[in-house]
């Protein structure tokens, strides 16, 4: 019997729009590398991987003047209009690289580059056996509020309530399937196309500094989170 094979997709097709720079921000300088070689580093330092696919922007070429030594081999692909179309033509990359359909994939974020190996270890240890796959997450600590324009609402519980990260792992072909039906409603992660498709993700409790780049002013924070860890300094998750 074929072993079950450990694949990996890396979404780095967002432009960023509000990122406010005319550089993606998944090429910024973050602690002396670019963002995409911390998250690719994470990635590809969690397990031996049968190979990953890289999903760009049409026509960016700003990858290739990278020196990165986890770039490497990648299957660059080119994405799509939305988020679960660019993670479709990613596994579709690794199909025609030899996926099989009980193999697994892990699809992370070019843009969180702080996640924690130690914390994709868990993940593929913890949801790697279940047919549902996983997701890092982590329980939601503040107070939300739900808010009519500028005022509030209304307090909302936050029990049951989990932060939801990537990476993300799934059997490979039932994930194909639940983003092909979803082709047509957009979903936010690829966990939501599974809770379509009738799965049941289970939720990895990850480290809360598994930040998204989304604004200028975050690559400090994630400047910081990176050197204290480079100082020993890091908190438990």
């Amino acid at each position: 019997m074929r072993a079950r094979a450990l694949w990996a997709v890396v979404a780095a097709a967002g432009g960023g729009e509000r990122f406010g720079s005319d550089l993606p921000k998944q090429y910024q300088v973050l602690h002396g590398r670019s963002v995409l070689g911390w998250s690719l580093q994470a990635v590809r330092g969690a397990a031996p991987l049968q190979g990953l696919a890289l999903v760009l922007a049409p026509g960016d070429e700003h990858w290739r003047a990278l020196d990165e030594p986890a770039l490497a081999g990648v299957i660059a692909c080119r994405g799509g209009t939305t988020r679960q179309a660019s993670v479709a033509n990613g596994l579709a990359a690794l199909g025609e690289a030899g996926a099989g359909t009980d193999d697994l994939v892990l699809v992370h974020d070019a843009a969180r580059p702080c996640v924690r190996t130690a914390d994709i270890r868990r993940l593929i240890e913890r949801a790697g056996d279940s047919p549902d796959g996983g997701l890092l997450a982590a329980p939601v600590r503040d107070t939300l509020k739900r808010a009519a324009g500028e005022q509030v609402q209304a307090t909302v519980p936050r029990g049951g309530l989990w932060q939801a990260f990537t990476p993300q792992l799934f059997p490979f072909d039932r994930l194909r399937r639940a983003l092909a039906a979803a082709a047509e409603q957009p979903v936010t992660d690829e966990a939501e196309a599974m809770e379509r498709a009738g799965a049941r993700p289970r939720l990895v409790e990850g480290a809360v500094d598994n930040i998204k780049l989304t604004y200028a002013s975050d690559l400090a924070l994630a400047a910081a989170i990176l050197a204290a860890r480079e100082a020993g300094a890091e908190e438990a998750p």
